[in-house]
């Protein structure tokens, strides 16, 4: 039987899929939890549903019907996991999205990079046929010379100053080399842009709670955001459906830090870029901030995502907008007006 996908009134292309064992890594993350609670709601059909994360899902959180298992995608025991369970689709998600407080770059470019090729070995050598990854718009880096709008076409140049965009562009830069190694393992990789929801904390969020917004002399800043359930919906569409190739997640249209603060019914403290620049390496260097100068690109230069090829191509319509899915954002967190 096939099922409507989320937010697009089309259904799943799923003629000649029998409904799959699903592997999620990650699964006890946050875009885990959800993925894993809804395919316990039965929102797709799938014959098992394996939620594996680095810590132990306690009991009373554990849903009917998922088989919870402790696993840390590093470790090469990951090859009899994939192959007790005879997983035929794996929706990586685990990664290091926000690192703590103890954490260290050699530690997160173990989880991020050399856990997805030990994810992908183990795929390979057990016959998955399918991988989902969950990548990010920050591959494609904080550059001067970014369009306005950027399509799935454009270079991913994410820049060595920043962990995460660096480490997905090494991931989707050996992504690249496994399909051409690997045609077998259908690939599907997701750029998702900054996710917003009820619930939802990231280092975006941890921005928006200041009390006033920082904005950069000449630059808007802009941020393109995307419904955290509508990522959920592009997850379970993937698993359904024969699709394939690379997609930007991300939902229609912009928002500037201007227009954020405003919706927050706050002010934004705009700086010249050498003045903030050379307090970001004061402050630093005093401990008093984690951030360092580089913020400053990732402020100013940030990644406008086109989501074209979602909604033709891969056949997924975000049910809400950017400024829709901040309102919501913004009501639930009880900002402004």
């Amino acid at each position: 039987m096939c099922h409507a996908a989320p937010g697009s009134g089309r259904p799943f292309a799923c003629r000649g899929m029998n409904a799959p064992s699903v592997l999620v890594t990650g699964a006890g993350g946050y875009l885990g939890a959800q993925l894993v609670a809804a395919l316990a709601a039965g929102k797709i059909e799938v014959s098992r549903v394996v939620a594996a994360d680095v810590r132990e899902v306690p009991r009373e959180k554990r849903l009917p019907g998922i088989d919870y298992v402790q696993a840390d995608v590093r470790s090469p025991t990951l090859i009899k996991l994939f192959d007790r369970f005879k997983v035929e689709v794996v929706v990586h998600l685990a990664s290091i999205v926000t690192p703590g407080r103890d954490s260290n770059r050699q530690f997160e470019y173990s989880v991020d990079v050399q856990g997805t090729e030990n994810v992908l070995i183990a795929c390979t050598t057990t016959g998955v046929k399918k991988i989902v990854v969950s990548s990010s718009g920050a591959a494609y880096g904080y550059h001067p010379d970014n369009p306005a709008w950027i399509t799935e076409d454009w270079p991913v140049r994410g820049n060595e100053a920043f962990a995460y965009a660096w480490h997905k562009r090494l991931v989707e830069e050996m992504l690249a080399r496994w399909r051409s190694e690997h045609p077998e393992l259908k690939q599907l990789v997701f750029r998702i842009g900054t996710i917003l929801g009820e619930t939802v904390k990231n280092q975006i969020t941890d921005l928006l709670e200041k009390p006033r917004l920082i904005a950069i002399r000449g630059s808007d800043s802009p941020f393109v955001f995307i419904w955290d359930q509508d990522v959920v919906g592009c997850l379970l569409h993937a698993i359904a459906s024969d699709k394939a190739g690379i997609y930007n997640v991300a939902s229609d249209g912009v928002m500037t830090i201007h227009e954020i603060a405003a919706k927050l019914g706050k002010r934004c403290l705009v700086l010249p870029p050498g003045l903030l620049r050379l307090a970001l390496r004061v402050l630093k260097a005093l401990g008093l901030t984690q951030y360092g100068p580089e913020q400053l690109d990732f402020l100013r230069y940030r990644p406008v995502l086109d989501n074209t090829r979602l909604k033709s191509e891969f056949g997924y319509v975000p049910q809400l907008s950017s400024a829709q899915v901040f309102d919501l954002y913004r009501r639930s967190h009880r900002h402004g007006a």
